[in-house]
């Protein structure tokens, strides 16, 4: 029994160290902003607590493994059948004193996010309507009057609320090195504070499965210096093309898109949060008839990939009668 006890030991240690050592590979536990670390820190001190609980179940277990061995002094030994009262009280108690524990940082931490981050509560936030389309990501500046598609640039030091919404499937925008992810439903409008102290490029993804196109439905939030930042939105204001509702509509069809920047956003005619059936209006207007994956017509069908020709025209996608 004790070698057994041994051996429960060493699978634990060596399960935990395999765990561990992937660590450096988890964006996760590399937070690059204040929302992102609160986050991991909170992730750490689940850990650390649970892996305090298990050490204390194994020692215990080790005891009880060696105390109450099968030998010759134990023989005839008769358990109390009744049991010990005081036992089951305390065995009640600590899984209470447990939850309790691991609930209040988590409460004091899901309500702290909610709000900007404490250190730069002071800034005007920068505002962006994040909404998700099968399988692209559309970001809309509405105060600097830019819109991208498959990337996202913005400030360091400074709050991002970002507005959720979506055109068709339920979505969950995620920045793992920058926060947690939020749902994009189609329509309502959720909201969510991050923040990048560092420059770089960070990936982002939609976290909630959505079908055919979600392994590439990606895209890149590139932090830059305030005034970097204020220079590539001065660029787009004057150099991008404006983005028409025609070109837009192009957008809901399903598929996938290149990097695009325009010099005006869709808001100006539609708001997805308000508008839950825009996209499928779009459809009709495109000539565009949903099929279904699983037909030979829709095993045949290849999902337009679009792309932002240099006037700023929209292109990859074909009626539907030209793929019949």
């Amino acid at each position: 029994m004790l070698k057994n006890g041994k051996s429960l030991k060493w699978l634990a240690f060596l399960a935990l160290s395999l765990f561990l050592s992937g660590c450096g590979n988890m964006t996760v536990l590399d937070p690059k902003g204040p929302v992102a670390e609160s986050q991991a820190w909170l992730i750490w001190f689940s850990i650390g607590f649970m892996l305090l609980i298990v050490l204390v179940v194994f020692i215990l277990l080790t005891i009880i493994l060696v105390k109450y061995r099968e030998r010759d002094d134990h023989k005839g030994y008769q358990p109390e059948i009744e049991g010990s009262h005081k036992l089951e009280i305390i065995w009640t108690i600590i899984p209470v004193i447990i939850v309790i524990i691991l609930s209040v940082p988590t409460i004091m931490t899901i309500f702290e996010l909610e709000e900007a981050p404490a250190a730069t509560a002071h800034k005007e936030p920068v505002v962006v309507h994040a909404t998700s389309v099968n399988w692209k990501w559309i970001f809309s500046y509405p105060e600097e009057g830019i819109e991208t598609v498959n990337y996202l640039n913005i400030p360091t030091d400074r709050p991002i609320l970002f507005k959720l919404t979506s055109a068709d499937s339920m979505a969950a925008l995620w920045i793992p090195q920058l926060g947690g992810q939020k749902y994009n439903m189609a329509g309502m409008e959720t909201q969510l504070y991050l923040q990048a102290d560092h420059e770089g490029t960070y990936a982002g993804r939609n976290a909630n499965y959505t079908g055919e196109g979600f392994s590439e439905q990606k895209f890149d939030v590139v932090a830059l210096e305030q005034g970097d930042f204020d220079a590539w939105v001065e660029e787009t204001q004057s150099d991008a093309p404006e983005l028409t509702q025609e070109e837009y509509d192009k957008l809901m069809v399903p598929g996938s898109a290149s990097e695009m920047t325009f010099s005006s956003t869709h808001l100006d005619w539609v708001d997805h949060s308000t508008d839950a059936e825009y996209a499928i209006n779009a459809w009709e207007r495109m000539g565009y008839e949903p099929i279904n994956p699983h037909s030979r017509a829709g095993k045949a069908y290849e999902m337009p990939a679009l792309t932002q020709s240099d006037s700023g025209e929209i292109e990859g996608f074909e009626s539907q009668a030209a793929n019949e």
